[in-house]
């Protein structure tokens, strides 16, 4: 008889890094800036795990060292498209994803003082946050939910009602290191 678990329903301790990329200085910066991980999300779709979520990294690296939502959704479309390009490219599709990125980055300098962090920040509850996450150019409901179980599961930032808007299939909210990254990849 094998034992079988299961994922406790309470929120997790904050981690210091999210091990979706292999790249420890990748998988830190989405644990600490909302931006990345975000950013990760809509970058994730018809690239591997790991590419998707290094962007924020990658994105960070060619605008200044730092992740800054106002700089990327003022920077004009054209520069952004040669950076998202320029080898190793951000995406498969780099100006198409340029365009998402800066979109979402435009709504979180006109709805959230450009501070991803905001979009979650209490007094809001999980229904409000899947509203606001599903208003970004790329994010679905289920993207929005995963990130409301990372951000209870794993990032210790529990939402009221968060448990009822999570994912009831695999998601990122399963990943918690490169064994448990290729068996959800696998799902």
């Amino acid at each position: 008889m094998t034992e079988q678990t299961t994922e406790p329903t309470d929120p997790s301790p904050a981690l210091t890094s999210l091990p979706y990329t292999g790249d420890a200085e990748a998988d830190a910066l989405l644990a600490r800036e909302p931006l990345a991980l975000i950013i990760g999300f809509i970058l994730d779709q018809r690239v591997t795990i790991p590419k998707a979520f290094s962007g924020g990294l990658l994105l960070a690296s060619r605008t200044g060292g730092r992740l800054d939502a106002g700089v990327i959704a003022s920077m004009p479309t054209a520069d952004l498209e040669t950076l998202a390009r320029t080898p190793p490219a951000l995406h498969r599709f780099p100006n198409m994803m340029a365009r998402r990125v800066q979109a979402m980055c435009a709504i979180v300098v006109r709805d959230h003082g450009g501070d991803a962090a905001r979009i979650w920040t209490p007094p809001a509850d999980a229904a409000e946050v899947e509203r606001r996450l599903c208003a970004l150019p790329g994010i679905s409901t289920f993207k929005a939910r995963s990130i409301l179980g990372i951000l209870a599961r794993r990032l210790g930032t529990p939402l009221p009602g968060w448990q009822e808007h999570i994912p009831d299939e695999p998601s990122m909210v399963d990943v918690v290191d490169a064994a448990s990254l290729r068996a959800y990849q696998l799902s």
